[in-house]
């Protein structure tokens, strides 16, 4: 399905409107009012994602994911970095990690983004999902560090995987399939006005690995 983006909206009512249309170049906004949220298939061409995910896959410092709930601290099979300037601890979900120096073929990815975006990043989170049976839940990037309007760009290589959207008030659903190679930038009022996650599958068996870029403004600490 490579140059080609499928996504729904599901509005109160329950039905669904399904769409699917041929994107190549050109970026395509998900989002019609409350935020936007621009989706670029291709962004990496499939020789340069295959060479980066293997490389991301060796050279990343990956550990396993902690949570805590009801609680209690559990860990995850999803494996995680969290990788910066220098000196960023970042906190979730009860847990806190601390900023590993960039790798080479992480800093090959950012500086594109960054020309992409026009848009600077000092941090980035990364989670590898080894297949469909790990996901992620509902949830917003709206810690107070990231600023009010924070501009987040996500990454994908590997798997092919439903990424959705759910207003807050109004419960309208938007899912966009993330294409290997492909770019996601969440921005403007997303993050207060919008959720999102990428449901667990049993269709999916192979890796994926997802890149966010942040930029902290405050201490992140």
């Amino acid at each position: 399905m490579s140059g080609s983006l499928v996504f729904g909206v599901t509005r109160p009512t329950g039905r669904e409107v399904n769409q699917q249309t041929l994107f190549r170049e050109s970026e395509h906004s998900l989002l019609v009012r409350d935020g936007a949220v621009e989706y670029t298939p291709s962004f990496f061409s499939l020789p340069e994602s295959e060479a980066l995910f293997h490389e991301l896959l060796e050279t990343t410092p990956w550990e396993e994911d902690e949570v805590v709930f009801f609680g209690q601290r559990r860990k995850l099979s999803r494996k995680v970095a969290w990788m910066g300037d220098a000196g960023f601890t970042y906190s979730y979900s009860g847990t806190s990690k601390t900023a590993s120096r960039w790798t080479p073929p992480l800093m090959l990815v950012k500086e594109r983004v960054e020309r992409r975006t026009d848009h600077r990043f000092n941090s980035c989170l990364l989670n590898l999902y080894h297949d469909g049976s790990e996901g992620m839940g509902w949830h917003s990037d709206d810690e107070k560090t990231l600023g009010r309007n924070p501009v987040i760009a996500s990454v994908s290589f590997g798997a092919e995987r439903i990424f959705k959207l759910k207003h807050r008030k109004s419960k309208e659903v938007v899912s966009v399939l993330l294409e290997q190679g492909s770019l996601l930038v969440m921005k403007g009022e997303t993050q207060h006005h919008w959720v999102h996650t990428m449901p667990k599958t049993k269709k999916v068996s192979n890796p994926r690995i997802n890149l966010t870029f942040r930029l902290f403004v405050g201490s992140p600490s």
